[in-house]
């Protein structure tokens, strides 16, 4: 990996390097994706629950908070490095699952597990990812990767997700619990656009011997029918806390659980096993008017009092960000919208390009602000206004 300042002198240099004329900043890379990409795409990507409050609602909650520095401190060794579940990782952040990433590259999930296999940033693969887990093993190697479970109605179907997820070396599962329904998404039922009804989405599902036999006919001579299947399978309202406690049965893996921002759930997440938590409201695509994450995050650290990891994702756009989240008690955050409109742009090339200045901009912030390793980073960095 290159270093930070590798990577800032990249971009001064770059006018005589001849070098891609790549976006710098989030919204830049996301006006290039809606310059790229169809309507239906794009909105599917950028557009959030009702009237987008809560997605809205996810970039204020930052800007609540100010880094206060501290000043004279030897940083000129750094080290972003962090610890989770026994693995070590250069950064403290992840790829966030997000589904269907063929509506906006050719090779849908190939890219963005490469550019992760690269970095050796760990890949959540969506559970909804059009290319199948086995094929995103293959391209990975020994790379880190987890899983993003939808838990399925059927218990048999949940079981061969875990079993293929385990066998294909996927090392967590993240056991997505805030998207048992469809959320009221306007800019998608403009366009009336829904990937998944095309089979967009639809790999794991479509090479799943269990998921395979419970249909009448096989996807390629009924479509519609195997997508409406894996549609009421992945709309599992009935989900419970005993259907986490079969999950943890049924996996030797870690087990995290995604979507909850209450501190009472985080308890009960606790109680029932889970290894994990990620404070989530789904990147506002889901509840309209709901809490942001960053608010939520200190009430759901302090219920857990450390004796979980707690990651946290929606909003996060730049390295200040990630010390906010960081300072206010994650181990760690997820990165979601950024790459894919990085994989819109420039493919694996563009993913690695956003990650990269993600990296350098977070070491970057982490030194001025006085601290030269994420374990110094802590309440006393930040301040509420």
């Amino acid at each position: 990996m290159k270093d930070f300042e590798q990577i800032q002198m990249g971009f001064y240099e770059s006018a005589d390097s001849g070098a891609m004329n790549l976006p710098v900043s989030y919204t830049e890379w996301e006006e290039r994706a809606k310059e790229k990409l169809a309507s239906g795409p794009f909105g599917y990507v950028n557009g959030a629950a009702g009237a987008g409050d809560t997605m809205k609602a996810n970039a204020d909650a930052f800007k609540q908070y100010r880094i206060r520095p501290r000043i004279c401190r030897d940083i000129s060794k750094r080290n972003l490095e962090i610890s989770l579940f026994g693995g070590k990782y250069p950064v403290p952040f992840l790829f966030a699952p997000i589904g269907v990433n063929s509506i906006v590259h050719a090779e849908a999930e190939v890219p963005p597990a490469k550019a992760a296999a690269t970095l050796g940033i760990p890949y959540i693969l969506s559970n909804v990812s059009t290319t199948p887990m086995e094929k995103i093993a293959e391209v990975m190697g020994d790379a880190p990767r987890w899983f993003q479970l939808y838990p399925p109605i059927n218990q048999e179907l949940t079981k061969s997700f875990l079993k293929r997820a385990e066998k294909a070396g996927f090392s967590a599962i993240v056991v997505t619990i805030d998207s048992t329904l469809l959320g009221w998404r306007e800019t998608d039922l403009r366009n009336s656009f829904l990937p998944f009804l095309t089979g967009e989405g639809m790999g794991n599902y479509f090479t799943d011997p269990v998921f395979l036999s419970m249909l009448d006919a096989p996807p390629e001579q009924d479509l519609k029918a195997a997508c409406k299947m894996a549609l009421d399978e992945g709309n599992n309202a009935c989900f419970s806390w005993k259907d986490l406690d079969f999950i943890k049965k049924e996996t030797k893996l870690p087990v995290l659980l995604k979507g909850l921002t209450h501190p009472d759930d985080a308890l009960l997440a606790v109680e029932h096993g889970a290894d994990g938590i990620i404070v989530s409201n789904h990147g506002g695509r889901q509840l309209d008017g709901a809490i942001a994450t960053l608010e939520a995050l200190p009430s759901v650290c302090e219920a857990v009092e450390h004796k979980v990891p707690v990651l946290m994702d929606s909003g996060i756009r730049r390295g200040a960000d990630i010390i906010k989240a960081l300072a206010l008690g994650a181990s760690a955050v997820l990165i979601g919208r950024p790459y894919i409109y990085g994989l819109a742009v420039a493919g694996e090339t563009g993913v690695k390009a956003v990650m990269e200045n993600l990296i350098a901009e977070t070491e970057l912030q982490m030194a001025i602000c006085g601290r030269k390793s994420i374990s110094e980073i802590d309440q006393s960095l930040v301040i509420k206004v």
